[in-house]
């Protein structure tokens, strides 16, 4: 069985903005068995609302966003988080992640603002960015 993951936003905003990072590389990973992606309703939401705001800068309309949502909601594993803990992060869209990753048991989170998850280790969560999600994974030396 795969690791099970959580992708903070920043994530898939930047594979959205350049298919030549590690973000766009773990997002196209995604159904491929390397791990599962972690999701919930309030996640999904949050994806959908940063990814239309970037519209401009990532040339996707709002009907390529809604369809890569879409895709994302197909092959990840859903989960509802059932107790929350905020405020435990700074930022509650972090709490959101964080709450969400322990929910579903993942591994990790993968994000470039792993300073924004301080404490996330008491939950048995790594936090990781996108290059050593790859590394872990054999897919980055």
């Amino acid at each position: 069985m795969s690791s099970r993951i959580v992708l903070d936003t920043n994530v898939l905003v930047s594979a959205l903005r350049s298919r030549d990072g590690a973000s766009f590389k773990v997002l196209s990973l995604v159904d491929s068995g390397n791990f599962t992606l972690c999701l919930s309703v309030p996640m999904v939401l949050e994806y959908e609302a940063a990814s239309k705001r970037q519209t401009k800068a990532t040339g996707l309309a709002a009907a390529d966003v809604d369809a890569i949502i879409d895709y994302l909601c197909r092959v990840g594993e859903r989960h509802k988080v059932y107790y929350l803990w905020r405020p435990f992060l700074k930022d509650s869209k972090d709490d959101m992640v964080l709450e969400l990753a322990v929910s579903s048991n993942a591994e990790s989170i993968v994000t470039y603002n792993r300073g924004d998850f301080m404490g996330a280790n008491q939950f048995g969560i790594k936090v990781i960015t996108p290059k050593a999600r790859l590394q872990q994974i054999g897919v980055l030396a």
